[in-house]
């Protein structure tokens, strides 16, 4: 099952900056997908999102943010947040394919420390490691 929760087809939204979000369920981890610009104005998609992949109880969610083109505080918020949730219910939240302008928000802040982090979708999805 694929949900787009922003409304938008999933795979669209990045080249013209709007944000979109795709829940890929998956036995025991959890897909989700991000594009275009993640900031205040956008946030509440990816926080539904989240929500929704975490009522499923999976062992974790990974966060493939390949064509997430930007993230401000906001959604690093929600992000932070969505991992202490799945802390919370025994799952974790990891996040795969941080391009540059998004990794430079997580380095400033020092949030990269808290989370698994991918350098692509398929290298997550091929960990197999415990916590």
């Amino acid at each position: 099952m694929v949900s787009g929760v922003s409304g938008q087809p999933p795979g669209e939204g990045a080249a013209d900056g709007r944000f979109g979000v795709e829940v890929r369920p998956g036995g025991t981890t959890v897909v989700v997908l991000l594009t275009g610009e993640l900031d205040h104005d956008t946030a509440e998609p990816l926080r539904e999102a989240l929500q929704q992949s975490l009522e499923t109880a999976p062992e974790r969610v990974v966060v493939d943010c390949g064509d997430l083109q930007f993230c401000d505080s906001t959604g690093l918020n929600v992000l932070l947040r969505a991992r202490l949730t799945a802390r919370e219910a025994g799952s974790r939240l990891e996040l795969a394919a941080l391009r540059p302008p998004v990794a430079r928000m997580f380095d400033i802040t020092g949030a990269h420390a808290v989370f698994r982090v991918y350098a692509g979708l398929d290298e997550a999805l091929a960990d197999d490691r415990p916590t």
